[in-house]
């Protein structure tokens, strides 16, 4: 992967100002002299405005927009390329809704992609990732919740994929004719199958890179209980699905003076910052000044990026390799213990369920479908529990399909 850019995907809650973090970065990374886009994946894009261009949704992944030397910018949306690929699965489904009767006025409607914008996002990182052009890309996600959706989505619809296009090719070659009786509805061609089966290709690609060394995630945060709440939810859960995060950036510090007002918020924000550096603890913690002035275009954004400093822990240079700690199997004698890293998770957090060859993982509400192992797959879960920031379950031999001595 020498030639993968470094990928910096920024995230926060919404309103904490981590469009404006993520555009300082890409403009200190371009100054240092590295081709850089910074790209933009929330619908209600604000990146533009920030580097202070008129940034327009691309129709297509190749379209950036040159901000200054070795900087482009790009807003990614449901079109962005996908559309082409998606009108092959539309017919089809268009085709289906008429042979049951459905008006086409609400056919159009029901066939809108789901998901096109996670989606779109996705298929447009992949191309940058492999198109040679960047040393790196920098993405603007969207608050929270979406990001998580969207870095979800490559493992979700690769599970279902795998599971369903085999099994429905071989199916679908055998007995078309018959099926379509049989069904009383039109069968999808191999055309639809190779779509996806692409689309699966190139989500694996994506799932592959964003848990690579070459990749990270960066929390924006503001030293409010609220703000740091969420941001502690989402490093756990960011951790479940096995993303890096290579620092948290505390943004709009008011810098201390003797102005009684601001006296009380520089208190304020002093404990929620103790709090953060012991939250994090092992992952650098950034603080960026709250400037007399919005930080606007290309040498405010610089300037933002001067003033941001480590106050716990130290950052890696963006060419250094990323710590990857994701999900791993330890022999222990005759039984084996999965481990997956959880930070500030608590055993009563998590909900553990095995179904077949997969362990579901159910964090706060997130969860995640773990395909197990060809080894965990002959045994069965002898207990569990978080310890030190690990989730640990143990498994032990399934005598009925593994008796010892085998």
């Amino acid at each position: 992967m020498a030639d993968t850019p470094r990928v910096v995907l920024v995230t926060g809650k919404g309103g904490v100002g981590k469009t404006t973090t993520a555009a300082a970065m890409a403009v200190e990374s371009a100054r240092a002299g590295r081709r850089t886009l910074v790209m933009s994946t929330d619908v209600a894009h604000s990146l533009g405005d920030a580097l202070d261009v008129d940034l327009r949704t691309s129709a297509s992944w190749e379209q950036t927009l040159p901000v200054e030397e070795l900087l482009h910018a790009q807003a990614v949306g449901a079109r962005t390329s996908v559309a082409a690929d998606w009108a092959t699965l539309r017919d089809y489904l268009l085709t289906v809704l008429d042979s049951i009767g459905v008006d086409p006025v609400v056919a159009e409607e029901l066939t809108a992609l789901p998901g096109a914008d996670e989606i779109s996002a996705l298929l447009t990182l992949g191309h940058h990732a492999t198109s040679g052009d960047w040393d790196v890309v920098v993405v603007d996600c969207a608050p929270t919740a979406e990001t998580l959706r969207l870095l979800a989505l490559p493992e979700v619809l690769g599970w279902h994929l795998d599971r369903l296009l085999p099994a429905q090719r071989r199916l679908l070659t055998a007995m078309r004719p018959a099926a379509a009786r049989a069904a009383g509805l039109p069968m999808p061609g191999g055309d639809v199958l190779d779509v996806i089966t692409t689309w699966r290709e190139h989500m694996a690609d994506v799932r592959a890179l964003l848990t690579s060394e070459r990749a990270s995630v960066r929390i924006v945060l503001t030293p409010e209980n609220v703000v740091i709440a969420e941001a502690r939810r989402i490093l756990t859960s960011l951790s479940l699905h096995g993303y890096a995060v290579d620092a948290v950036v505390v943004n709009r510090v008011i810098p201390v003076d003797d102005d009684p007002w601001r006296a009380a918020w520089n208190a304020a924000q002093s404990a929620g910052i103790d709090t953060i550096t012991t939250s994090f603890h092992g992952t650098p913690v950034l603080v960026a000044p709250y400037l007399a002035g919005e930080p606007t275009g290309p040498e405010a954004l610089a300037d933002l990026a001067a003033r941001t400093s480590a106050i716990d822990g130290e950052l890696a240079p963006l060419d250094a390799p990323v710590r990857v700690g994701g999900l791993r199997v330890e022999a222990d004698g005759e039984e084996f213990v999965l481990v997956l890293p959880l930070p500030l998770a608590r055993s009563g957090d998590v909900d553990l369920a095995r179904r077949a060859d997969d362990l579901v993982v159910d964090v706060g509400g997130v969860r995640r479908v773990i395909a197990l192992p060809s080894v965990l797959r002959r045994c069965i879960v002898k207990n569990a529990g978080v310890r030190s920031g690990e989730l640990r379950v143990r498994f032990v031999r399934d005598e009925e399909v593994w008796p010892r001595g085998r």
